[in-house]
C-alpha cells in the first residue's frame, strides 16, 4: 500500500509540474523500481539471517571404562582412523574441522550472491563418571543445514564414532585395577551385565551381588562392554 501511494503521489507531482512525458515516465519508473527492490530486500534479508544462524544440536553421550584422558585418546584414534582433522583445545576438549554438508534440499537463490556453504563440525569432551569411567559427550555444530536434516550429521550416524571407540577399547583394554591374586579377571562381553557374567563364570547368576561388592559396583547393570571384572576363586566353576 505504501508503494502504491508513493507512486500516485509522484505521478501527480510530475503532472502538476507539467514536465515532459519522458521525464515523468522516468521518474515514475525509478520510484517503482526502488520501491519494489526495497521490499524484496527487506524480506530476503530476514530469511537470510534465519538461514545463516548456527545451531548446536543433537548432543550424544557414551560411557567407557576409561578415565577422561584415555577416553579422549581413544576418541582421537577413532577420528584419525576416519581421516577427520581435529584440534585439542587447552581445556582438553576436541574440535574437528568444518566439513561440507551434503544436504538434500535446494539452496536458496541468494546463496549465488552471498556464499552460504552448509557445513558441520564436532565438539567433544570427556567427563569423569568415577575414578575409572568417563562419559564422552559429542555435540554437532551446524551452519545452513535445515533442522529436519540435523540428525544425519550426528557422530553416531555419520561415521559410527562410538562403535569405533568400543572396537579400539576391545583391542586395548584398560589397565587392571583389580587384585592380582585370589581371583580371575574377566572381560564383559557385549550386552552382558553382572548377572550374565556370574552365570557364565560361576554357574549361578545370583553370585552377581558378591562380584559387584568386590568390584565396587552398585547394580548388575552398572557396567559397560569390555569392562574388566574380578571374580574371586571361591565363586568360580570347579574345573572338570
Amino acid at each position: 500500500m505504501l508503494a502504491v501511494h508513493s507512486l500516485l503521489m509522484v505521478f501527480w507531482l510530475a503532472v502538476s509540474m507539467r514536465r515532459n512525458f519522458w521525464t515523468s515516465w522516468l521518474l515514475v519508473s525509478g520510484v517503482w523500481v526502488l520501491s519494489a527492490t526495497g521490499g524484496c530486500y527487506v524480506g530476503n534479508r530476514h530469511y537470510t539471517e534465519h538461514y545463516n544462524a548456527p545451531d548446536t544440536a543433537l548432543g550424544e553421550e557414551h560411557v567407557v571404562d576409561y578415565p577422561p584422558a584415555d577416553a579422549l585418546q581413544l576418541t582421537q584414534d577413532a577420528l584419525r582412523g576416519d581421516g577427520i582433522p581435529f584440534e585439542v583445545l587447552p581445556d582438553n576438549s576436541i574440535v574437528t574441522g568444518w566439513r561440507p554438508a551434503d544436504i538434500n534440499t535446494p539452496r536458496p537463490w541468494f546463496s549465488l550472491i552471498i556464499p552460504q556453504e552448509p557445513r558441520y563440525r564436532y565438539e567433544i569432551q570427556a567427563v569423569p563418571e568415577n575414578d575409572h569411567r568417563s562419559k564422552i559427550i559429542v555435540n554437532v555444530r551446524t551452519e545452513s543445514i535445515p533442522d529436519d536434516q540435523l540428525a544425519r550429521y550426528k557422530a553416531s550416524n555419520r561415521f559410527a564414532l562410538f562403535k569405533e571407540i568400543d572396537e579400539l577399547a576391545s583391542r586395548f583394554p584398560p589397565k587392571s585395577r583389580l587384585p592380582r591374586s585370589g581371583g580371575v579377571n574377566f572381560t564383559l562381553l557385549p550386552n552382558e551385565d553382572l548377572k550374565a557374567l556370574a552365570r557364565r563364570v560361576t554357574g549361578n547368576a545370583e553370585n552377581w551381588s558378591q562380584i559387584a561388592k568386590d568390584n565396587g559396583i552398585k547394580s548388575p547393570t552398572d557396567v559397560v562392554p569390555f569392562e574388566n571384572i574380578w571374580v574371586r576363586d571361591s565363586l568360580l566353576k570347579p574345573i572338570q
